[in-house]
């Protein structure tokens, strides 16, 4: 499965809980841009608009062939679930602390995929522990290969 984009700092600033995955209705330039690598998840995030689950902030480069002359980039795009996960995804985003956070796209078959997170945002200590954790496993690692 390729990845056609990645949402790297959701990882860090986010404490995730689960994972979904979500289909993401697109037009046809929209698609062929995304496979071309013009997409950007930083600053996105999930919210419900009349009950239907919609990504908000995500980035779409034009495609460069597109003949749209009034084409917005960050327009709101629904993502397809089941009834049961979109219950329970909007249970969750009413919680205090929660978020859902697109935290990669990819293409999965003929299908682009969104793999969302209901998340809760890290405090900069947990971060300091985050960056400590990874240096020991890293050291332990090295002890263990013999590169130390």
């Amino acid at each position: 499965m390729p990845t056609l984009a990645t949402n790297k700092k959701a990882r860090h600033d986010y404490e995730i809980l689960t994972t979904y995955e979500a289909g993401l209705m697109l037009t046809g330039p929209e698609a062929k841009s995304l496979r071309n690598g013009g997409g950007k998840l930083t600053g996105a995030y999930v919210t419900f608009h009349k009950g239907d689950p919609m990504i908000t902030g995500m980035h779409v480069r034009k495609y460069k062939y597109a003949t749209v002359p009034d084409y917005d980039p960050t327009r709101s795009r629904k993502l397809l679930l089941h009834t049961k996960e979109i219950a329970k995804l909007y249970g969750k985003s009413q919680e205090k602390g929660l978020t859902i956070v697109p935290l990669s796209v990819y293409t999965k078959g003929r299908y682009i995929k969104v793999e969302i997170a209901v998340c809760r945002g890290k405090k900069l200590h947990d971060k300091r522990e985050a960056l400590k954790k990874r240096d020991s496993d890293r050291q332990v690692r090295r002890a263990i290969k013999g590169d130390y």
